[in-house]
Parts: structure tokens; C-alpha cells; sequence
């Protein structure tokens, strides 16, 4: 009786353990979120109509079956500028894609940046996200960038910088950013401050 009542205990335990485990790392993912909100540039309020403004050109995106199946599209918002990057085989699907966009009425600007051609495959794609860690880590590593106020967005080796910057700081992450291997172009899409 007292080996089951141990037995109980232990794995009661275990169990609370197990749980306060994953309530560590939900505090951690939450702290970081937080950090991330208080230290951005935009307000609160702006950070969630950005979120809903590129949900919206998605949604509008999503109505046009020539866009859902000819395309690879995406949308990047930063405090009501949107950036558009991504592929379509014509002139037409660009446009239709721009056009759709501009029925979002949060938007204060829109940067096309698709490109006509054919959408990129899965192995550009893998390449595009190892280009965007290695731009991302670079810019933390310098002083000169607030890294939390810089969006970096990469397509077909192409790198993107969005975000709210002084003149200096948009140079320096453009600079960062040019002279990492891989990088074909580097676009700028800042609002200076």
C-alpha cells in the first residue's frame, strides 16, 4: 500500500513538473513577444493593423483563382506600407495582384516587387530562408541597427528591408545586408524618420 501511495506521489509529481515545463517556455515565448511589442517603433495599435491590413490583401489575393494557382505571392506590412514580393508569369497577374491590394484601405503605400516569371521552387525557396537568418544575425550583431525594428524578407535572393529607421541606421542595414554572400539585390523599403 505504501509502494502504490509512493508510486501515486512520484508520478503526480512528474506529471506537475512536466507541466510547469511547458508553462516555462510558454512565459519565455510570451516575454519574448513582449520585448518585441515594447521595443518596436509602431504602436500597439498600428502593429495590429499591419497584421490585419496583410491578412487582408491575402484574403483578396485569395478571391482571384489565376493568383492562387499561377503565382507565388506575399505580402510584408510595416506601419501601413505594404511590400509586395514574390512571382507571376505576366505583366497582367501583377497587375491584377496590385490592384487587389490597393482595395485594402489601411494601406498609406504599396512597393511592387513581384517579378514576372515563373514561381520559384522549394530549393530557392530553403535558400531564401538561410539568406534571411544570415542577414537577420548580422544585423543583431550590429550596433549601428535597432535589429527589432528592422523587417528582413528575402525572394528569389533578393533582400527586402522594411521597418522605421533613421537615415544612418537604413544605410548601415543596407550595407550589412549587400555584403553577405548570396545576396543578389538589396531593395530598400524603410519609412526614415
Amino acid at each position: 500500500m505504501k509502494r502504490v501511495k509512493t508510486l501515486s506521489i512520484t508520478l503526480v509529481s512528474l506529471l506537475f513538473v512536466m507541466q510547469l515545463q511547458g508553462c516555462v517556455v510558454a512565459v519565455g515565448a510570451a516575454g519574448a513577444m513582449a520585448a518585441k511589442v515594447a521595443n518596436d517603433r509602431r504602436t500597439v495599435g498600428t502593429q495590429l493593423d499591419d497584421q490585419n491590413a496583410g491578412r487582408s490583401v491575402a484574403y483578396q489575393w485569395s478571391k482571384s483563382e489565376a493568383l492562387k494557382e499561377q503565382t507565388n505571392l506575399q505580402v510584408d506590412m510595416y506601419n501601413g506600407i505594404a511590400l509586395l514580393t514574390g512571382q507571376a508569369p505576366t505583366q497582367a497577374l501583377i497587375d491584377e495582384a496590385v490592384r487587389r491590394a490597393q482595395e485594402v484601405d489601411y494601406l498609406k503605400k504599396i512597393h511592387n516587387q513581384i517579378r514576372i516569371g515563373e514561381p520559384i521552387g522549394a530549393g530557392t525557396q530553403a535558400n531564401d530562408i538561410w539568406l534571411a537568418s544570415k542577414v537577420r544575425t548580422k544585423i543583431v550583431a550590429d550596433e549601428r541597427v535597432p535589429a527589432l525594428q528592422v523587417s528582413v524578407v528575402v525572394q528569389d535572393s533578393e533582400v527586402f528591408l522594411m521597418g522605421r529607421l533613421t537615415n544612418a541606421e537604413a544605410n548601415a542595414a543596407v550595407d550589412i545586408a549587400r555584403n553577405i554572400t548570396g545576396v543578389a539585390r538589396v531593395v530598400r523599403a524603410f519609412e526614415i524618420i
